[in-house]
């Protein structure tokens, strides 16, 4: 390879550029004493803490240079980085650990110029849909996102925080504790990231409302329509009682004091029983008004409903700024009333969520961009999802779609942010190692301009999973695929009434199958053929993974396929039998779900606490009866 030319190196996330400087050095040995680094650093010369604050919230404060030296003939210095900012010195230095990973004895000779396409690089993840990490898993999962150049990280609560005075809303669900935060949010900045409050303040608040202490505060406990989906009793504080505002202070009372970040992510989406409830007046008095205005009466209602949907809202940021920070949520609502955007809090950032390849991240950040005032821009982050929840084996072709499309987009217009998010719906099944390889391609999505696909997933096996027959991250990739013809025709899993073939969102196949259906219901959708190859792709799996590596992780991984296969075969079963079992099938099922049961409980304890897992194990044991009394 001649001077100048580009490197590949096996590094997460892929370097901007890389510089072949000449031959490779061999590595020193250490002696105990480490490899010599030189650094660079222009914050320590000048050492200035506001103006390095503000530069490590941008792009180019984040930049390092990283260069290998020749030892033999720099006195014993291996790597040398040059930096503005603290910030830049962490990530040359992440950098330097995967290098001397992957290159323990010879080193390539080369220079790194590198920086991050965003200047947040953030992760969501869901600890209220029963799965609470405990500490010491914490501990992990902030060292895992630190070496992936992560720098931000949200915690989605809804009742998993212990407020005080509202011990039944968390007591037995696996609450942080104000303590915990604390210290976690100062594990946090040593690791150079931000732990930013979250706190969903509107909507999916149905736990809390459930109890009779809560239930006035309820927009409706009726039936209503969650998009397309019939739902029943309550969702959303109601903008009509005085007392929602009331209790969503008290909880910031209590939250924000625990994190030094200076954002608050508010929540606010999905609230669709808004408006059907005890709001209806107040939606009726705006309608009347946008009815005089020349609207159509559907069209005046659901601008109405927009309208009082963010008039709580902007309460809600009072609340919030009044404790001297700054407000962020869920975009959704608002950008399904575009006339309405316009409306929204100028120093509300607006996060525009979704979790498809046909998520329209362009139009969202331009519909927010255009309805900016004075010339300023509104703070948008792009926010795309891990595909890893509903879905056992995760979504590949869907998650890095949609990853590389939030990040075309964010960068289109100029998006500051990009906010991973995983989730954790119907009882949080998936395991860990199938969110962290989906937040490893979402490490890349976020700093390198080079995309998603241009990942060597050689790096993620190696940095992010220790394999060094470096196959994993590859396997991973194949395993999310193994049900992908079948997810592009089974739409009917999730919405039974539409007619036709169409598409399934926000989860797997195998998972919807399972999950959503009985065994008599909905047999003839997604030829029988298409679970047959899909259950010999998981079989392949199972014989190319086993035994790959040792420990918590391997057995992770033996419980997705075995979940797999219990699904699959449940689905061909209920098929071939258009809803019926033979005796041995039925055996065989019964006792391989109660095995799964059993593992899942097992390494559910091994990383979370125990508050949420008799609600997950749940839906295992359902499906158990189900099949003991076919």
């Amino acid at each position: 390879m001649s001077t100048k030319s580009e490197e590949t190196l096996l590094v997460i996330p892929t370097p901007t550029r890389v510089e072949r400087l000449g031959e490779a050095v061999r590595v020193p040995v250490s002696g105990g004493g480490g490899v010599k680094v030189r650094t660079l650093n222009a914050a320590r010369s000048n050492p200035n803490p506001t103006r390095e604050a503000v530069l490590e919230r941008s792009t180019k404060g984040q930049a390092y240079r990283l260069t290998v030296r020749d030892p033999q003939h720099d006195g014993g210095v291996l790597f040398e980085i040059e930096c503005q900012t603290h910030a830049g010195e962490r990530h040359a230095r992440a950098t330097i650990t995967q290098l001397l990973r992957a290159y323990p004895e010879t080193m390539p000779r080369v220079r790194i110029e590198d920086a991050p396409a965003f200047a947040v690089r953030g992760a969501m993840l869901d600890v209220s849909r029963t799965r609470v990490p405990t500490m010491l898993e914490m501990h992990d999962i902030v060292a895992s996102l630190a070496a992936l150049k992560y720098n931000h990280l949200q915690l989605y609560t809804e009742h998993t925080f212990a407020y005080a005075g509202h011990e039944e809303a968390w007591r037995g669900h696996g609450a942080f504790t104000p303590d915990e935060i604390r210290r976690l949010d100062e594990l946090c900045a040593q690791h150079g990231i931000e732990l930013a409050a979250n706190q969903n303040c509107f909507g999916h608040l149905a736990h809390w409302l459930r109890m009779p202490r809560y239930a006035h505060l309820a927009e409706t406990h009726g039936d209503w329509m969650f998009d397309v989906w019939p739902r029943s009793g309550p969702f959303s504080l109601s903008p009509a009682e005085s007392g929602s505002l009331d209790l969503v202070d008290d909880w910031l009372a209590q939250l924000l004091p625990c994190f030094t970040s200076g954002l608050v992510n508010i929540g606010c989406d999905e609230t669709y029983d808004v408006g059907w409830g005890k709001s209806k007046s107040l939606v009726d008095a705006a309608a009347a008004e946008f009815t005089a205005q020349g609207m159509n009466e559907e069209q005046a209602r659901g601008e109405a409903r927009a309208r009082v949907y963010l008039q709580f809202v902007e309460r809600v940021c009072s609340l919030v700024r009044a404790r001297g920070k700054r407000p962020m949520f869920w975009a959704d609502i608002a950008l399904a009333h575009p006339q309405r955007v316009s409306e929204i809090p100028e120093d509300l950032v607006a996060l525009a969520w979704g979790y498809e390849p046909h998520s329209e991240f362009d139009r969202w950040c331009e519909l927010l961009s255009a309805a900016s005032a004075g010339g300023t821009k509104r703070e948008t982050w792009v926010c795309p999802g891990t595909s890893s929840w509903r879905s056992t084996i995760g979504r590949t072709r869907e998650r890095d779609e949609n990853l590389a499309n939030a990040a075309a987009a964010g960068l289109k217009h100029g998006a500051p942010g990009y906010l991973v998010c995983d989730w954790g719906d119907t009882g949080h099944h998936q395991t860990w190692p199938i969110t962290l390889h989906a937040l490893s391609k979402g490490a890349q999505a976020a700093w390198s301009t080079q995309g998603v696909h241009a990942l060597d997933t050689r790096a993620i096996a190696l940095h992010v999973f220790g394999d060094s027959t470096l196959q994993l991250g590859a396997w991973l990739d194949e395993l999310g695929n193994a049900d992908e013809p079948l997810r592009r025709v089974c739409g009917r899993l999730s919405r039974p009434k539409q007619p036709g073939e169409f598409a399934l969102w926000n989860q797997s196949a195998l998972f919807a199958d399972l999950h959503n259906c009985t065994l008599t219901d909905r047999t003839e959708v997604g030829d029988i053929e298409l679970w047959r190859d899909a259950a010999g792709r998981i079989e392949d799996a199972w014989v190319g993974m086993v035994g790959r590596l040792n420990g918590l992780i391997d057995d992770e991984l033996e419980h997705t396929i075995a979940v797999a296969r219990f699904a699959l075969r449940r689905a061909i079963a209920r098929r071939e039998g258009h809803g019926t079992l033979n005796p041995r099938t039925k055996t065989d099922l019964i006792a391989m779900g109660k095995a799964i049961a059993d593992e899942h409980k097992r390494l559910w304890l091994a990383r979370s606490r125990p508050g949420g897992l008799e609600i997950s194990l749940g839906h295992y044991r359902r499906i158990i009866t189900e099949l003991e009394q076919a």
